[in-house]
């Protein structure tokens, strides 16, 4: 199939088969997400759909591909005897120090750490070990057995303690969750109308409210966490949006709307200007409380979600796994969040930077995994769908079997590196070692 027919195809998937609302700039240029409005799982259906409707061979590598902006791209990649993309020819550069080097790149995978962390940066301070809180952060089994990143049940009160513990920067909640949201909105007009040239305002809202926006994961409703300041202009906001790296003005009344919606229900405000390094004792602590060496949580609960669904618990049923899954990839991007704990132990201990690299390597490797993982789900409902036959459970338990071995061999590694930190901080705290807490 050459690309031109590919690009057909993705083009009937999307009209016929997925009835996708956003097509008025099909084309071969239309960027999938921002013109076409596809979110991640959307996209992992297209393709889902071209192999198992169009005949088109999937390779893995090709799920995982990062070089995919537009309808173009997608059909390249999948054409048959497609070569991985040509590297971009660099300028000669000074030797790089790796991690031990400025490293300016920043992950953006969760938006209250985002948030909070901003006024860190601007002041130099390490915000790097507060993203240990990250990998493992709470998210929720809802009912029918479904995965939720966010649920009304949920709160950040352990974020809110570790950081203001760690840095000094009090976070004071001026939501008040027993009034309206009337009430609320008033009080958050009133604090920015008194709002210090330092101070920041934290507030959630429905993203999917605000669709000129950049929303990989489309979900609705999208609880996010931005900030929000006044300008010049009454009908016009400031908004910093540090997890998706946006910084610019919206319209009041739209901002006000997605602030309404009954999905959302949160808000702070704090003084970056306060903030201090974190104490040996103090990081100390917060490890020992927030690692979790001896458990993956979200790979148990994403078995534990396939096999009810597989025993048919309560009336679930196989052919809605990938309903039951579909905020997954909203949860596994956390995983990079071990990057920049292994950044801080690596860097405190100036250990080896093709080490950090090889840890680094495992790490994406684990996040591809859990997008294979989320494209074998859905491929395992589908058939499940349309007959179940074929619907074979056991590559499914495999692939969660290997993404466990994977997560716990970097836990293992970070278990090591902090135990190293542990003897060679001059405040160490608590000696405790996790060593004997990890599986064989």
């Amino acid at each position: 199939m050459s690309s031109a027919t590919l690009v057909a195809a993705i083009g009937t998937v999307l009209r016929e088969e997925m009835r996708h609302p956003h097509l008025d700039r099909f084309g071969p240029q239309a960027r999938l997400n921002e013109d076409l409005y596809l979110d991640s799982v959307q996209l992992l259906q297209l393709i889902l759909a071209l192999e198992m409707t169009h005949g088109v061979s999937v390779p893995e590598a090709a799920i995982n591909r990062q070089d995919v902006s537009t309808v173009a791209d997608l059909a390249r990649i999948l054409a048959p005897g497609a070569e991985p993309a040509a590297p971009v020819a660099a300028e000669p550069q000074a030797p790089s120090e790796g991690v031990h080097g400025p490293m300016p790149y920043d992950l953006k995978i969760h938006c209250f750490v985002s948030c909070v962390c901003d006024g860190l940066k601007a002041r130099g301070i390490d915000h790097r070990p507060f993203y240990a809180l990250i990998w493992d952060a709470e998210f929720a089994i809802t009912d029918g057995s479904r995965l939720a990143y966010h649920s009304d049940a949920m709160d950040h009160e352990s974020f809110r303690y570790w950081f203001e513990r760690l840095y000094g920067v009090p976070l004071v909640s001026w939501y008040d969750h027993s009034r309206s949201k009337d009430e609320n909105v008033a009080t958050l007009l009133d604090l920015m109308e008194r709002r210090e040239p330092e101070a920041s305002i934290m507030v959630m809202l429905d993203m999917f409210h605000l669709p000129e926006r950049e929303n990989k994961f489309n979900q609705n409703p999208f609880p996010h966490y931005l900030l929000v300041s006044l300008g010049d202009d009454p009908d016009l906001w400031q908004v910093r949006d540090p997890d998706f790296r946006w910084e610019g003005v919206i319209e009041r009344e739209r901002m006000l709307n997605a602030i309404r919606q009954p999905s959302v229900a949160g808000g702070y405000r704090f003084d970056p200007a306060r903030a201090h390094p974190p104490t040996a004792a103090d990081l100390t602590a917060f490890f020992d409380a927030c690692f979790r060496f001896d458990t993956n949580p979200l790979i148990d609960a994403a078995r534990a979600i396939v096999l009810a669904h597989a025993e048919g618990r309560g009336g679930l049923r196989l052919a809605d796994l990938g309903e039951a899954l579909r905020e997954l990839p909203v949860i596994s991007i956390r995983k990079w969040a071990y990057e920049h704990g292994f950044a801080f132990f690596w860097r405190a201990l100036r250990w080896p930077d093709p080490e950090f690299q090889r840890i680094c390597d495992e790490i994406e490797a684990l996040v591809n995994g859990l997008t294979a993982l989320h494209y074998a789900v859905l491929k395992l409902a589908r058939t499940a769908e349309a007959g179940g036959e074929a619907a074979e459970l056991g590559p499914v338990l495999g692939r969660l079997d290997t993404l466990d071995a994977q997560e716990f061999a970097i836990k293992r590694q970070l278990a090591a590196a902090y135990a190293a930190w542990r003897q060679a901080s001059p405040d160490p705290g608590c000696a405790t070692s996790f060593r004997e807490r990890l599986p064989a």
